[in-house]
C-alpha cells in the first residue's frame, strides 16, 4: 500500500500518492468537483535520503498552491474560461510564500533573539544560549500565528477539511472499506501531518543553527540560515518517516506526541460532508493508481 498524504484546501481536500494527486472540493450547489493530475516520475537520486525531503518540500509547495487555485475558483464560483496560473505566476507565489516564511520564521526571530542578547549578555556570549532563545522565539511565533489564522472564519472550515483528510487517511490505512462510517470514528490527529512535520522543524533548526559561528554579522548569520534550510527540511523528513514507521513504539510515541499536540491548533472535528469530500479525494487518488497497476499488468 502506498502512502497517501493530503492538505486541506478552501472547501476541500487534496490527495497526493506516489504517482499522483487530486483534489476535491464542494461547490456552493453542493456538488462535489474533482481535479485529478498525474506527476512526472523522478530521476532515481532525487530519492535518495535526505534529498527527497528537500524534493518533497518544493513539490508540495507546487502542488498545494495548485490546488488551493482550483478549490478557490470552484468554492467561489469564478468564471470558466478563465485562464489558469502560468508557470511563471506559480514559480512567483512559491518563491513569495518560501521568502514570507523565511521572513517570519528565520530573520524575525533572529532579531528578537538578537536584541535579547544587548540585554542579557549570556544569551549573547553563548552559541548554545543564543541558538535555543532563537528556537524558542521562532516557535512562539509559529504558535501564535497559527492561533492568530485560526481565528479566521474561513480558516476553521479548512482546520475541519483537515480532520476529515486525516480521518479517511487512517481508514485507508486500516485497510478498511472507504466509507464515511467508518472513517468517522477515528481521530483527526496524523503523526504524518505536516504541522507535526513543521515542529520537528523548528528543532532541527535549532540544533543545526548552532553551527553558525556566534560572531558572525546579523546579516550572514541570516543568509547562512536561510541557505540550511533545504539541509533541515532533508532531515526533519526523514525523521518524520522514520517515526510513522515506528509509531508502536513508546519512544518514538513521545517523540511524536508535541506534534500531535500541536495538531489541535490546526484541526477541527468535520462533520460528515466533509469527510464525503475527502473521501472523493482519496478515491481520486487511488483509481490513478489502480490505473497504473492496469497498464503495468497489460505491458
Amino acid at each position: 500500500m502506498q502512502n497517501v498524504g493530503g492538505q486541506a484546501v478552501i472547501e476541500g481536500v487534496m490527495m497526493k500518492s506516489p504517482v499522483g494527486w487530486s483534489v476535491a472540493v464542494r461547490s456552493p450547489d453542493g456538488g462535489i468537483t474533482l481535479k485529478l493530475e498525474r506527476t512526472k516520475k523522478q530521476p532515481g537520486f532525487l530519492k535518495l535520503p535526505v534529498i527527497r525531503g528537500v524534493v518533497a518540500l518544493f513539490h508540495a509547495l507546487y502542488i498545494g498552491i495548485k490546488a488551493i487555485e482550483f478549490s478557490g475558483n470552484v468554492a467561489y464560483q469564478e468564471k470558466e474560461g478563465e485562464k489558469p496560473a502560468s508557470p511563471w505566476s506559480m514559480g512567483i507565489s512559491i518563491i513569495a510564500a518560501v521568502l514570507l516564511a523565511a521572513g517570519l520564521f528565520i530573520v524575525l526571530p533572529l532579531f528578537f533573539t538578537k536584541l535579547t542578547g544587548n540585554v542579557f549578555h549570556k544569551v549573547s556570549d553563548s552559541s548554545l544560549v543564543f541558538n535555543l532563545v532563537d528556537g524558542l522565539i521562532r516557535v512562539g511565533i509559529f504558535l501564535l500565528y497559527v492561533f492568530a489564522i485560526g481565528l479566521w472564519k474561513e480558516m476553521r472550515r479548512v482546520y475541519e477539511y483537515h480532520g476529515a483528510e486525516h480521518k479517511v487517511i487512517y481508514a485507508h490505512e486500516a485497510g478498511e472499506e472507504l466509507t464515511i462510517e467508518n472513517a468517522r470514528k477515528y481521530k483527526p490527529y496524523h503523526p504524518r501531518c505536516g504541522t507535526s512535520f513543521l515542529l520537528i522543524v523548528m528543532v532541527i533548526s535549532i540544533v543545526v543553527f548552532s553551527f553558525i559561528p556566534q560572531k558572525w554579522p546579523f546579516i550572514e548569520k541570516a543568509a547562512s540560515r536561510l541557505i540550511l534550510i533545504p539541509a533541515i527540511a532533508g532531515i526533519s523528513y526523514e525523521l518524520l518517516r522514520f517515526s510513522a514507521k515506528m509509531k508502536d513504539n513508546p519512544i518514538v510515541g513521545l517523540m511524536v506526541f508535541p506534534g500531535l499536540l500541536l495538531q489541535r491548533l490546526t484541526v477541527r472535528e468535520p462533520d460528515n460532508s466533509q469527510i464525503e469530500v475527502a473521501l472523493a479525494a482519496l478515491n481520486g487518488v487511488l483509481n490513478l493508481e489502480v490505473r497504473d497497476e492496469e497498464v503495468s499488468r497489460k505491458c
